[in-house]
């Protein structure tokens, strides 16, 4: 889909769902391209049996951050990859539904065409033993070894305490740059 295309069809849905005109703008975001889903690539199967897919340059990348960590006893766990603009839409209508208002779900995911995730560059991460995508994953062995090592591997914290975007502190969320 050409870029002007994807950026009409993101306006529409904006207004669909009610998120402001300006919500770029005033969230200092830009607009993230979707991957081809049929280029991506499983890397892991979350515990709901959803496979967790990348793009296969990130992909690369998370097998040797993964491989690296395991070599020092640290057990990283993949809980979400790429997903579609249709299911980030999806996500923010069943949280109206649930009767959350608009500017508290945009704190703490991104508008469709926004969010990391539909690159297929970002993953959610979690570790056994602990609840998943909760502020007290920087609490663990985990997230102590990917704040030393992810960058060496390509990925970067995206949403980190008092981040510009006005997305809460998400510590599990990491970004393959490359």
């Amino acid at each position: 889909m050409p870029p002007t295309d994807y950026a009409a069809r993101i306006a529409v849905l904006h207004r669909e769902l009610g998120i402001p005109g300006d919500y770029a703008q005033s969230r200092a975001l830009t607009l993230q391209s979707e991957a081809e889903e049929a280029a991506l690539v499983k890397v892991a199967q979350n515990e709901d049996g959803r496979a967790v897919r990348m793009i296969p340059p990130a992909a690369a990348g998370w097998r040797q951050m993964h491989l690296a960590a395991t070599a020092v006893g640290v057990t990283l766990q993949p809980l979400s990859g790429f997903r579609s603009v249709t299911r980030q839409a999806k996500l923010i209508r069943t949280k109206i539904a649930a009767g959350q208002n608009l500017p508290t779900i945009l704190s703490s995911i991104a508008a469709p065409g926004y969010s990391e995730h539909h690159t297929g560059r970002a993953l959610d991460l979690g570790t056994p033993g602990e609840p998943s995508l909760v502020e007290g994953f920087a609490h663990t062995p985990a997230y102590a070894w990917l704040c030393a090592h992810a960058a060496s591997h390509g990925f970067q914290l995206s949403y980190p305490r008092g981040n510009q975007h006005g997305i809460i502190y998400e510590p599990w969320h990491w970004y393959w740059a490359g």
